[in-house]
């Protein structure tokens, strides 16, 4: 039997109801009428429940997510999704650079390698340990030695009973464990900054966000989209068009999805970070809302800032809460993380509290935990690679997705191929598995200077 995952009726319901409960939206009646149909939650770690819903049940569940949609949003006041709304509650945005003011400083061939070198190397560093509890993630680390993880996890050493308790990602064991790595697998959250690298090719730096369809439709296989960018992607096919994407019947629009497309928008726009959340907002418009939408605009100012190599990490980060809404929740959750990594002497209590404030309530992919992960591991670590990489994947939820974007702000940060430590980027064999265009096969080096090229070309006044 195929089981398509996020797209079943019956699961998003679940996901649906624990959304609305985190903005504030009374859904107690749709969640009686669920319950007393006899429906369940959401699945906790998987893409879908094990067994198809009735035909009868089915139905009710499309009919509850079409109610819920129609309920009041109390929190949409302090956390528009729409831009101008945005920068009118941002007291502090960033100045946009004048038409003819010269340049700023540009990222470098070299420190964009190192950019592209470490967004890998975080990735492939938690991919194994996704979808693992915190708990089985320290084991399995401390089991061989390696926590925190200072260099990729081995499943040498680990004892048999350890292992069948929490079993390795099914996926990436293969090719993400150390004894396994040979050059960088195929992993979304290198797929979509190869996408924003075509969309820029194709459509410029005032690409809207209709042209981030077209570039998906003809270049991204359905088959590896997730969550929000999955629903979104059957939203198109459905014949809907932007920004209803990121609405129908779509409850994962405030989860990860987005900030990890936001990179290519912040390497793109070195020293304009309001640029850099200006172009991450028309990505993330076609899959996400408010605080998904946030959290992309965060990542991309903090990118841009430290794409020049000017600012420590500590300035990168308080430019990117610039443009996120001050009364929203991905601002507060940022700014209680940073405040936690700098009051803590160690990272695990950092991560224990924030565990105690977001799992009760969030999914492991949301975006607000995940993002204040960020910014308390590279606020923990003052910026340096292996610290900030080992604390992102150390604080569990998406793992993999945390050490790719801190990977990414670490390596700008540290500012060229050779000052990465060499045991993270030799397995990786200056080589990208992908499913994307004709990048697969592709070095590293030949993405960064196809990265500069599109950061140095003339960016006309848009129409």
């Amino acid at each position: 039997m195929l089981r398509l995952t996020w797209v079943q009726p019956e699961d998003l319901i679940g996901h649906e109801l624990c959304q609305a409960a985190l903005e504030g939206r009374d859904a107690s009646a749709v969640a009686a009428r669920w319950e007393a149909a006899g429906g369940g939650s959401a699945p906790d770690r998987a893409g879908a429940s094990p067994r198809p819903a009735s035909r009868r049940l089915r139905l009710l569940a499309e009919e509850l997510l079409d109610d819920l949609a129609g309920l009041a949003n109390p929190t949409a006041d302090a956390e528009p999704t729409d831009l101008d709304r945005i920068k009118a509650l941002c007291p502090d945005w960033p100045a946009s650079r004048p038409p003819a003011a010269p340049p700023p400083p540009s990222g470098s061939p070299a420190r964009l390698e190192a950019a592209w070198l470490g967004r890998a190397a975080g990735c492939l560093l938690g991919k194994p340990v996704e979808k693992l509890p915190l708990a089985g993630i320290r084991r399995l680390a401390r089991a061989t030695g390696n926590w925190p993880p200072t260099n990729y996890f081995t499943a040498r050493g680990v004892p048999e009973d350890l292992a069948a308790a929490h079993p390795w990602n099914r996926r990436s064991a293969a090719t993400s464990l150390a004894e396994n790595i040979d050059g960088m697998p195929e992993d979304d959250d290198l797929n979509y900054p190869l996408l924003n690298l075509l969309l820029l090719q194709r459509h410029g730096r005032h690409f809207t966000t209709a042209d981030v369809a077209r570039v998906w439709l003809d270049e991204l296989p359905a088959g590896r989209t997730f969550t929000a960018e999955r629903v979104a992607y059957r939203n198109l096919l459905s014949g809907l068009e932007p920004p209803h994407t990121a609405h129908h019947r779509n409850p994962f629009r405030e989860w990860i999805g987005a900030l990890i497309r936001a990179d290519v928008h912040g390497w793109t726009n070195p020293g304009d970070p309001a640029a850099a959340a200006e172009q991450a907002h028309r990505d993330a418009a076609l899959t996400h809302t408010a605080s998904g939408v946030h959290a992309a605009m965060f990542a991309a100012a903090v990118i841009a800032t430290a794409a020049t190599g000017t600012h420590d990490v500590h300035t990168c980060l308080r430019t990117g809460l610039k443009v996120v809404p001050p009364g929203s929740r991905l601002s507060a959750a940022v700014r209680h993380a940073v405040h936690l990594a700098g009051t803590h002497a160690g990272f695990d209590s950092v991560v224990d509290e924030l565990h105690a404030r977001h799992s009760p309530t969030h999914h492991w992919v949301h975006a607000v935990p995940n993002t204040a992960l960020i910014a308390a591991a590279l606020t923990h670590a003052d910026g340096d690679f292996t610290g900030s990489v080992s604390r992102a994947v150390s604080g569990g939820w998406d793992t993999d997705s945390n050490g790719a974007t801190v990977g990414s702000v670490a390596g700008l940060l540290a500012g060229s191929p050779a000052a990465l430590p060499e045991h993270w980027t030799g397995p990786l064999k200056n080589r990208l598995a992908t499913s994307v265009g004709d990048f697969d096969g592709t070095g590293f080096d030949t993405l960064a200077h196809l990265t500069h090229r599109e950061a140095t070309r003339p960016c006309p006044s848009p129409p």
